[in-house]
């Protein structure tokens, strides 16, 4: 087969264009609007020596791009520097985060939708791209909808995976960590990841930051920390994210009240990713001195 020239412009559009399509990017139900705003695509070398890192720090289950790669095309001869990592970030709408931030318990119907029906989208969005890419004649696969995917234990961290869109999305310049282990981005941390490893060539995404937690006011700064009180059951505290709090309520007390209240299976929370000076934007310090939005 021919390979079709690929560019980074090429892939952006091919993400917005999925999204563009009202009935690939609905909320469902009676809002007859989109659950995703516009995304943000960034690239990083399949080589990276952060991949590598991860693995080191996470744990030996930790797949390294050409580690998956290999799994997924057992006869390729790729080498991990021919492989791009694309990542994209999927930020929450305005309407579903103005409907989160009235919330002080209970998650709203429409970021309930949007993680539920939501993440649905972005898992035929990862297909697709990857039935774009090989119909123009790349290799390429979607770790997240892999079958070779699994969760695990990090001896470090407890709950784990053998792959991480939020930490490939910080090895491709979209953002650092927050003290919820939220991603903050361009777009804000109120917002969904996706990923897919191709064996193309595009030039990776300038890190603009140094260090994993530089765009957190509360680590960089010692300042702000109202992700602590936006959260329910107290997952959020000044020494970081208690994950087992945090998922007992995500994936109870909230399937829960989801069904309950909004008639479907479903779950969300987001509370700490909502009215706070990160949910939208790169937090600076003047923001604090503004009502939380």
């Amino acid at each position: 087969m021919q390979r079709k020239a690929i560019t980074a412009n090429w892939i952006e559009q091919t993400v917005r264009d999925f999204l563009d399509d009202p009935a690939s990017n609905s909320l469902g139900g009676h809002f007859k609007e989109k659950a995703w705003d516009l995304p943000i695509v960034g690239f990083s070398n399949g080589g990276d020596p952060l991949y590598q890192k991860l693995k080191e720090d996470i744990g030996q289950f930790y797949w390294t791009p050409i580690e998956l790669f290999r799994k997924t095309f057992s006869d390729s001869k790729a080498t991990a520097d021919e492989l791009t990592v694309i990542c994209w970030i999927l930020p929450q709408t305005e309407p579903t985060k103005s409907d989160n931030r009235k919330e002080l318990v209970h998650v709203s119907e429409r970021w309930a939708r949007s993680r539920t029906f939501g993440e649905v989208i972005n898992d035929n969005l990862r297909r697709h791209l990857v039935e774009k890419l090989r119909e123009a004649g790349y290799e390429a696969v979607a770790p997240i909808v892999s079958p070779f995917w699994e969760r695990r234990t990090s001896e470090k961290y407890g709950f784990a995976s053998t792959w991480s869109e939020r930490h490939a999305a910080y090895v491709s310049g979209l953002g650092t960590f927050g003290l919820s282990d939220g991603l903050i981005t361009p777009g804000g941390m109120a917002m969904r990841c996706g990923s897919v490893i191709a064996r193309i060539k595009i030039p990776p995404t300038e890190r603009p930051y140094k260090g994993h937690h530089e765009y957190c006011l509360f680590y960089k700064e010692q300042i702000c920390g109202r992700c602590i009180a936006r959260c329910p059951v107290g997952a959020i505290t000044k020494k970081g994210h208690d994950k087992v709090k945090c998922q007992d309520y995500l994936h109870q007390k909230m399937n829960e009240y989801v069904k309950a209240n909004f008639g479907f299976e479903g779950y969300g929370c987001g509370l700490c990713q909502t009215k706070v000076p990160c949910e939208s934007k790169i937090p600076t310090p003047s923001d604090l001195k503004q009502e939380a939005p």
